[in-house]
């Protein structure tokens, strides 16, 4: 713990960035005085998930690491996560609640030592901390009100839960982690380890339906999110990423995770931003 406490920053890179997500983050959509503070955002959630996610850290040394993230971020202590400090400052300019980035901690915390999902209302909670919060954060910077929370809280659970469908064989082989609820699983006589196989049985064919029927219901209350947001530029942002979201539960639908990682094509994106140009009112 010395050494750790000693290092210059806890972060482990993966390598990804913003561009490996499937939703714009912080996109020139977005007023370009906020998207560097949208950025700091992102920069500390995905030096976060990377802790959360290395195969070479063991549990304990993962939560110590969110531990001193979380410091930094309070001003417990001046360094030792640069993502860390950067939102610091941004959150000391924007005057927006850290609460939303150490909400994001617990779920990395989680991460970090929870390997299996009981039911759906297990998961949901999951994503209370794991994905609402980044939605909730880039409101807050927008001056939005409350009313936009639910209908963002919606899509970024959606987005959550198909992140965690197209990634669910690589997160069983490198992590033991399994997102699919187990009762799930045992209605539809799957199991666990049938996500190593190389292709979808009949019965992870139905979990997944049945989660992408959650996924749905989600989807259909996300558009409240850019049709209640008073910034004109966040309307448009928000409308693309719900028709995203609906273009990759779609593409879910079709294809099989097991054998290929399903994903959005530039056609969906070019689509998506067509089919958000309704809000621009």
């Amino acid at each position: 713990m010395t050494a750790l406490a000693l290092s210059d920053t806890v972060e482990v890179w993966s390598g990804k960035d913003r561009g490996d997500e499937n939703f714009p983050v912080g996109s020139v959509l977005i007023r370009a005085d906020l998207r560097r503070h949208v950025h700091a955002f992102y920069a500390f959630a995905r030096n976060a998930d990377d802790i959360a996610d290395a195969a070479n850290l063991i549990p304990e040394d993962k939560v110590a690491r969110l531990d001193v993230m979380e410091d930094v971020l309070l001003g417990r202590r001046e360094s030792g996560a640069r993502s860390a400090v950067a939102l610091r400052a941004s959150l000391n300019e924007t005057g927006v609640s850290p609460r939303h980035a150490s909400d994001l901690l617990r779920a990395f915390r989680q991460d970090a030592t929870k390997r299996r999902y009981a039911n759906w209302d297990e998961l949901y909670e999951y994503c209370r901390f794991s994905a609402m919060p980044a939605g909730r954060h880039v409101l807050d910077l927008h001056g939005e009100d409350p009313a936009t929370h639910a209908p963002s809280d919606a899509l970024c659970s959606a987005l959550q839960v198909l992140n965690h469908l197209q990634d669910c064989k690589p997160d069983l082989l490198r992590l033991d982690r399994c997102y699919l609820p187990l009762d799930l699983l045992a209605q539809h006589g799957a199991a666990v380890d049938d996500l190593r196989g190389g292709a979808e049985t009949s019965g992870l064919r139905a979990v997944f339906d049945a989660l992408l029927d959650r996924v749905d219901v989600l989807n259909r209350e996300a558009p409240g999110l850019p049709g209640r947001a008073r910034s004109r530029r966040l309307r448009l942002e928000t409308a693309v990423i719900v028709a995203l979201s609906r273009r990759l539960a779609r593409r879910l639908r079709r294809g099989d995770p097991l054998a290929a990682r399903v994903k959005l094509t530039r056609g969906d994106v070019g689509a998506s931003v067509l089919a958000a140009l309704r809000f621009l009112r």
